[in-house]
């Protein structure tokens, strides 16, 4: 029953409400970032992995220093990780070089039934996806999803 469409059909559905419900009424238009505990380092290692592969896809790999809205999760420190990995600069203290490119980027992570729903957003576009938790980590069980905003 782990991949019954009843199951894919209710975690694609909660993916677009994940990715619809995005908007806030926060000054940098992102949201809190935020990764449950329950989220293995091996599982968070995977998805931050996956994602940040995929943004680099979306705002050229290394060309910006990203402003992470970070927690003490898992997941977090996977994704400072997966970002450096791919060259970007970091700054979780809000702060950067003046005339420097920078994106803000915030994350969600939510288990759900065995699977994790992720989302990256930044101020130009937003990436969805959902896995499947593994005894390695975590595999796509989901299209990647892509928003972008003009």
């Amino acid at each position: 029953m782990a991949n019954s469409p009843l199951l894919t059909l209710a975690a694609a559905a909660i993916l677009a409400l994940l990715l619809s419900g995005c908007q806030t009424a926060e000054t940098d238009g992102l949201g809190v970032s935020d990764a449950p505990a329950e989220v293995s380092g091996l599982a968070a290692s995977a998805v931050a992995g996956d994602m940040v592969s995929r943004l680099a896809e979306q705002i050229g790999p290394g060309k910006a220093t990203i402003v992470l809205k970070q927690g003490n999760s898992a997941f977090g420190q996977a994704l400072e990780s997966a970002l450096r990995s791919w060259g970007y600069a970091i700054a979780t203290d809000q702060k950067t070089e003046k005339g420097a490119r920078t994106v803000q980027l915030a994350y969600l992570i939510v288990p759900f039934e065995g699977q994790i729903l992720a989302r990256l957003s930044t101020d130009t576009v937003e990436l969805g996806r959902a896995y499947t938790v593994t005894p390695g980590g975590a595999r796509p069980s989901s299209a990647l999803s892509v928003m972008k905003r003009t």
